[in-house]
């Protein structure tokens, strides 16, 4: 999966498969993902192009641990990963909300949205809001089963922008990668979100997805966050 993020810490972990999620692990195993906070933002192209199209392997552990600063936040210290598979839902659900942003209205609208999608476009979107630690981190990636089609938006304040995406090789064969980073810095950042509330940027940011994916594939496609 390419990672995406919009206002994390370098110090995140990657989807690669490995013995040890631990993001002091990965950085230390690869000099290409080891990140200053000063040099978190410039290197995001180079960071991206280096996920391997099997990297499956899933662990939250800072806000969202499933993205990448794009604004040049960066935190050298590494956190522990997180796994509370006991924070999931009994029965499956699109949308999970451990942090109490949505009212049960807003989760069902959402999860009705998500469901078109999946049939008009084939990409699976999943939202999971959340305030860390409290998140069920690795639990996600098979509950969820995470593939190349799938979205994940994980809408996490802790770090400023509440606005965090991972995105799979066959989403972004199809949307800008500049997507990502407009809409975050449109509905996720601070000022919007402290004004509207966070279920406003969550759901602003699921529409402008919807949106977004259901535009024919072009050089202009998504150049306007709706």
């Amino acid at each position: 999966m390419v990672g995406f993020l919009v206002q994390f810490p370098c110090s995140i972990p990657d989807f690669r498969s490995s013995s040890n999620n631990h993001p002091a692990a990965v950085a230390s195993a690869d000099p290409d993902h080891s990140f200053t906070t000063q040099q978190c933002s410039s290197h995001f192209t180079k960071w991206v192009a280096a996920f391997p199209s099997r990297s499956l392997s899933f662990a939250l552990s800072t806000t969202l641990a499933i993205s990448l600063s794009l604004t040049g936040v960066g935190f050298a210290e590494a956190k522990v990963g997180v796994n509370k598979p006991e924070l999931l839902p009994k029965d499956f659900t699109p949308v999970i909300d451990v942090a109490g942003f949505l009212s049960e209205g807003q989760e069902n609208r959402i999860a009705q949205e998500i469901t078109a999608i999946e049939k008009d476009t084939g990409f699976k979107l999943r939202v999971l809001a959340q305030n860390y630690p409290d998140t069920p981190g690795l639990a996600i990636k098979d509950y969820w089963k995470v593939d190349d089609r799938t979205i994940v938006f994980v809408a996490d304040p802790t770090f400023g922008n509440i606005l965090n995406f991972n995105v799979g090789d066959l989403v972004d064969l199809d949307i800008p990668r500049s997507f990502w980073s407009r809409l975050a810095g449109k509905y996720g950042n601070m000022f919007y979100w402290k004004e509207k509330g966070e279920d406003a940027s969550i759901e602003a940011a699921v529409m402008a997805i919807s949106n977004c994916l259901r535009e024919p594939v072009g050089p202009n496609n998504c150049s306007e966050i709706k």
